[in-house]
């Protein structure tokens, strides 16, 4: 598996920007979506008629002071594309997005529509490490890992299989857990943004070691579910 560029083959280079303040799409992965503000519902309805589009951007601190106009967002996002919609009687939209590929925004675009686009470009992974560095890195990560789930349960035994599944290149690997373990959302913006495979699978490893969960005595951690609820909007 590679990023999914080839999907956007005829990709027109604008994109429809979805700013959230919790939310950070990785390539392969399927982020379920609320969408209920009307700016974002016109963007769903524009999206599902046309090249099935979005691209949720993470807001830059500060963002509330400014929500309703148009906040700073990070520069970096992941193109996404709807694989399934739910519409309600009432206008709103359940959504299925699967991230596709990593972009970088370019410019905003002058729009008369409620929502935000941009230009952006696509931006491909690095190269793929040694075999034996792969082999070394996905070791320490998957042991790394295992603390973030630890009822050994459903999440833990999927996470297991991704870790152990030779066919599953590092890079999406890396993403996979990224999305899924509850790490500081500023931690999962920098993954994003970080295209050499083994800088990433580096910085994982970091953020899984340092920010570990509680232990025995202390506060226990929130359980965690893979794949994530709805995130609203």
């Amino acid at each position: 598996m590679k990023e999914d560029g080839t999907s956007l083959e005829h990709f027109s280079g604008t994109v429809r920007l979805f700013p959230l303040p919790n939310v950070v799409l990785f390539p392969q992965v399927v982020q379920p979506l609320h969408i209920f503000e009307p700016r974002y519902r016109q963007m769903t309805v524009d999206a599902l008629a046309d090249d099935r589009l979005i691209a949720p951007v993470l807001l830059r601190p500060g963002w509330d002071a400014d929500y309703e106009g148009q906040p700073a967002v990070q520069p970096v996002l992941c193109v996404g594309r709807i694989v399934a919609e739910q519409r309600m009687p009432d206008g709103r939209f359940n959504l299925l997005l699967r991230g596709v590929s990593r972009a970088r925004i370019v410019e905003e675009l002058p729009s008369d529509k409620l929502y935000r686009s941009a230009r952006v470009e696509l931006t491909a992974e690095g190269p793929t490490p040694t075999p034996d560095r792969v082999r070394w890195l996905r070791e320490r990560i998957g042991t790394a890992v295992q603390p973030w789930f630890p009822d050994d349960g459903p999440a833990l035994r999927q996470l297991e299989k991704l870790v152990q599944n030779p066919e599953l290149p590092l890079g999406v690997l890396c993403d996979l857990l990224g999305f899924a373990a509850p790490l500081l959302i500023e931690a999962k913006q920098q993954l994003l943004e970080t295209t050499d495979i083994e800088e990433r699978a580096q910085l994982l490893l970091q953020f899984l070691q340092v920010n570990q969960p509680p232990t025995a005595g202390q506060q226990p951690a929130k359980k965690q579910k893979f794949p994530p609820d709805f995130s609203c909007n």
